[in-house]
């Protein structure tokens, strides 16, 4: 249990999807922190996150949102920010040297823009039944074009910011190592599979669940 969560408090409700890596980064990033949370599944496929209950708590109907002691947090990249000032030891998950703490926050705009935009596509596109489209292909040219970019951004070192994680990395994780599922090999990227197994193998690390890969050799 994490010190810093008051023992008297209700458990943070999480408003989750299974198959979506924004909701997989707070759901890791609960974990480890050793946070104590109830999922509630809102079942995106049949548009629960549109009705009137679920926009009360976020007005642009998306997962994930949090709920913690009354305090309404939407946006994965907020409630990783939310989470790590509020439950995490200072400096260690969010930087408060100039430099790195800039380094972060570049990472958490490129999975807002790039990871968001060009691996993910692809992986919801083929789970979702549309593989074989050529939108789809277009999405997996552009999934290599950005990890071929991340392959170089990363070399020397163990994690996206230096040699220990932070939440670039836990923001940054569920859609790269799941790129697969949408068809885009890893195969010639080491460093970026390096990196996958060096965050896989922090304590208290929890997968999201994985989904068929189709033959992407």
């Amino acid at each position: 249990m994490n010190p810093l969560f008051p023992a008297n408090a209700a458990p943070i409700t999480f408003y989750t999807f299974p198959l979506s890596g924004h909701c997989h980064r707070v759901a890791l990033m609960l974990s480890l922190l050793e946070l104590p949370y109830e999922a509630v599944e809102v079942d995106l496929m049949s548009g629960a996150h549109k009705e009137a209950a679920f926009l009360e708590l976020n007005a642009l109907g998306q997962v994930p949102v949090i709920v913690d002691n009354g305090t309404v947090i939407s946006d994965s990249n907020a409630i990783l920010v939310y989470l790590a000032q509020a439950y995490g030891a200072p400096g260690l998950w969010l930087p408060t040297e100039a430099k790195r703490l800039a380094e972060v926050q570049r990472w958490l705009t490129l999975t807002a823009s790039h990871v968001a935009t060009r691996l993910s596509p692809a992986r919801w596109r083929t789970l979702t039944g549309n593989g074989d489209t050529p939108e789809t292909e277009a999405a997996r040219a552009a999934s290599h074009d950005f990890l071929r970019l991340m392959e170089r951004m990363i070399a020397g070192r163990d994690f996206l910011v230096g040699n220990s994680p932070t939440l670039a990395d836990v923001a940054a994780y569920a859609y790269v190592a799941h790129v697969p599922e949408g068809g885009v090999s890893l195969a010639d990227y080491p460093l970026i599979r390096a990196w996958v197994a060096r965050v896989a193998a922090q304590p208290r690390f929890v997968p999201m669940v994985a989904s068929p890969i189709p033959d992407v050799a």
